[in-house]
C-alpha cells in the first residue's frame, strides 16, 4: 500500500532539527533517540516510525487528503541508510574518534534536510539505483 509522501517529508524536518540540535550540543543521548528512530523507521516503515506516528496522528488531521502517493520501499531503505548513518555518529561521539561522530551525523542531516526542503530523498535515489542494478545483474 503505497504511502501519502507528506509523512517521510515531515519526518525529514523532524530528523533535520534533531540532528542539527545534535551537531550543536554534541548529545550522544539525542543521537541515540535518532538512531533509535531510524531503527524503527527501517524495521516497521516510516508510518511505524515516531515521527510517522506524529505525522499520523498530530499533523495528518489537520491537512486536506493526500493527491500524492509512494511505494514505501524507497523511503523504508532511506530510514535504514539513515540508521547507518546516525550508528557511526553515535559511535563516534560515543567511543571515538569525535570526528566520525560529526562527519556521520553531519552527511545524515545534509541527507534529511535536502528532503525536508527539497523533497529530494537520497536514501531513495540509492535504492533505486540499486534496485536498477539488482534487474541488470539477473
Amino acid at each position: 500500500m503505497d504511502i501519502d509522501v507528506r509523512g517521510p517529508r515531515f519526518g525529514a524536518a523532524v530528523t533535520t532539527v534533531v540532528l542539527a540540535v545534535v551537531l550543536i550540543t554534541g548529545s550522544a543521548w539525542l543521537l541515540a533517540w535518532q538512531t533509535l528512530a531510524f531503527a524503527l523507521g527501517s524495521a516497521g516503515g516510516v508510518a511505524r516510525s515516531p515521527y510517522g506516528w506524529l505525522f499520523r496522528v498530530a499533523v495528518r488531521p489537520r491537512l486536506g487528503p493526500p493527491t500524492e502517493f509512494e511505494p514505501p520501499q524507497p523511503p523504508r531503505f532511506a530510514q535504514a541508510v539513515g540508521l547507518l548513518f546516525a550508528s557511526l555518529g553515535l559511535i563516534g561521539y560515543t567511543l571515538g574518534p569525535g570526528w566520525l561522530g560529526l562527519a556521520a551525523t553531519g552527511a545524515a542531516l545534509a541527507a534529511a534536510f535536502l528532503n525536508a526542503a527539497f523533497g529530494y530523498c537520497l536514501g531513495c535515489e540509492m535504492y533505486l539505483l540499486v534496485r536498477r542494478a539488482d534487474v541488470r545483474a539477473e
